[in-house]
């Protein structure tokens, strides 16, 4: 993405490309009307000039990631999402597994003495895991290990937890807080047009609440992160729909730390005779995210989901992020047919796969503040 901003103006022949890519110069905001365009009209070289111009102005050759690893408690759960791959109903959960407080306390005290920045608990909604139990989770925790950053409860779980607890999401989320809740993640946000929503999640959390749940989160000082379910049924108007409501809520809040397009897979679930977007349309979606999300501070490629070498072409259409070691402790992506079915990478390869593109390694924390600065680290 060598190509500079102006020879880009100058050789766009299309005048609606042309305009669009001056609008980037200049640091304007994109229509939504522009966006659409962006996705019928615009070709990969283009949209990943544009997209690698706004992550160097905002970010130079930065690229973070941080030294984390997941909880995940359960993977059985009351909702049927068409999409997953991952969890198993309520009605059949001796095929699944239920860890007890003790069980992920443990994992927690796996990591002692070892420079770990964040936990991120997510699963499934098991209807006998409750504000009660996962209040105390967080708090033996934070007990253990009070630095430790929770990152935990996609809106889906949080929304059902408030439900079940008879709690506004006001009251529920202030709890959480109080025990110990640092932020949240970005799942559970899959489409929020009704029209797929209604196809492929029917009975969870429907936008308005996934929204609001977020904008609490932020009311009381907490950010969180927004993903997005691509390359299913949803047409490129959905994909923008999705990502206004989003910015229209970072413009109220200012909250969200970054945006995570998430690409569906198809193995083992009941969409598997919907095809997998190619590299070339996730390479474009990022890059179009990057133009359209303006108010979003960085962006994030899921490593373990892409796998590494697509990981790294991300960098160059507007990705700054590619999540952390994670440590081979999650199984969302790699039960539905990821690139990476054992996704651990140590502190070393991660810092290499960064360099070899021409990056420069920041481990950060989960708020984006500079741990560690690897760019000159030449032995670990």
């Amino acid at each position: 993405m060598s190509i500079s901003i102006d020879v880009l103006i100058e050789s766009t022949k299309d005048i609606d490309l042309k305009s669009i890519a001056q609008k980037v110069k200049d640091n304007k905001r994109i229509t939504d009307e522009e966006g659409l365009t962006l996705f019928e009209k615009g070709e990969l070289p283009f949209v990943g000039a544009l997209a690698n111009f706004i992550r160097e102005r905002l970010h130079g050759n930065t690229t973070y990631f941080n030294r984390n690893f997941h909880i995940e408690p359960t993977n059985v759960c009351v909702f049927s999402c068409k999409f997953c791959s991952y969890s198993k109903l309520y009605a059949n959960k001796e095929d699944g597994w239920e860890l007890s407080i003790d069980q992920m306390l443990n994992i927690v005290k796996s990591y002692d003495g070892k420079p770990i920045t964040e936990v991120h608990i997510v699963g499934g909604v098991h209807p006998k895991m409750n504000m009660a139990y996962f209040i105390e989770l967080m708090q033996k925790i934070k007990a253990h290990r009070p630095s430790l950053h929770v990152k935990a409860f996609t809106a889906v779980e949080l929304e059902y937890m408030f439900r079940k607890a008879k709690l506004t999401i006001e009251e529920g989320m202030k709890q959480l807080h109080d025990a110990g809740l640092d932020s949240l993640p970005g799942g559970g946000a899959e489409i929020f047009h009704p029209a797929i929503r209604e196809q492929i999640a029917a009975d969870k959390v429907d936008a308005t609440g996934w929204l609001r749940i977020h904008e609490v989160a932020h009311e009381l000082g907490m950010h969180s992160n927004a993903t997005m379910l691509y390359g299913h049924i949803e047409k490129y108007e959905h994909r923008i729909d999705h990502m206004r409501r989003l910015r229209e809520l970072q413009d109220k809040t200012k909250g969200f730390n970054t945006f995570i397009p998430l690409k569906f897979r198809n193995q083992d679930n009941d969409m598997s005779n919907v095809a997998e977007s190619t590299i070339t349309e996730d390479m474009r979606l990022y890059a179009i995210a990057r133009i359209y999300l303006d108010n979003f501070p960085h962006l994030k490629a899921y490593w373990p989901m892409l796998g590494r070498q697509n990981a790294q072409l991300s960098l160059s259409f507007g990705v700054n992020d590619i999540d952390g070691t994670i440590d081979d402790s999650t199984k969302i992506y790699s039960m539905a047919g990821s690139e990476e079915q054992s996704p651990k990478m140590s502190t070393e390869e991660l810092v290499q796969l960064i360099k070899q593109v021409k990056r420069k390694p920041i481990e950060r924390d989960t708020l984006y503040n500079v741990v560690k600065d690897y760019s000159e680290v030449v032995e670990f």
